[in-house]
């Protein structure tokens, strides 16, 4: 009987310790399988959100070259507008005329100024802010007009320009055309 009491002792002690390892938490390679894993969910997640702001988009006509080629001030442009900032791109929103009135000529009751809309964006919002316009937002069809600000400091001017590049890049992948905004001073 003494001799299985040690060995009572040490099975006893073995089965502790395999109930300890048991119960600890996962290795660190688990934890980065599963953080992996929850990584890839996101990115599904978010393709998918990008998916559905496509085909949001996709109900807009296809840009027409002849309506917008020769429109060369911001007062004309009737389509959105984008000026890009070091930090934010600023949405432009002209809306459009509401239908004639036999009482009121067009622009009387809603002149251009109180159409117009400014929207300050993170450009991760970007998609979501035009997959939300108006279809009579686009009178030139699914292209928008990109231009760098003319206000940012020289030093800022690379940052911006590769703002511009990402931007065109996320209005490419949404399906978007881009129509590059001549910047030649005679605007604003």
């Amino acid at each position: 009987m003494k001799l299985f009491a040690p060995i009572t002792g040490i099975l006893l002690c073995t089965s502790l310790i395999a109930c300890s390892h048991l119960s600890s938490p996962a290795p660190a390679s688990d934890a980065a399988a599963v953080a992996r894993q929850q990584a890839q969910q996101q990115a599904q997640a978010a393709a998918k959100v990008r998916e559905a702001e496509r085909e949001e988009l996709e109900q807009i006509p296809p840009p027409a070259k002849s309506r917008y080629m020769a429109i060369h001030t911001h007062e004309s442009w009737s389509n959105p507008f984008l000026l890009v900032g070091k930090n934010t791109v600023t949405l432009r929103i002209m809306y459009p005329e509401p239908g004639q009135s036999n009482f009121a000529p067009s622009g009387m009751l809603r002149p251009a100024a109180a159409r117009k809309r400014e929207l300050d964006l993170r450009l991760s919002d970007l998609p979501e802010a035009l997959a939300a316009l108006p279809q009579n937002s686009w009178p030139y069809g699914r292209v928008i007009a990109v231009e760098e600000d003319p206000a940012v400091p020289r030093p800022e001017r690379p940052q911006v320009r590769r703002n511009v590049e990402a931007t065109m890049q996320l209005l490419g992948d949404l399906g978007v055309v881009v129509y590059e905004w001549p910047g030649n001073g005679m605007l604003r």
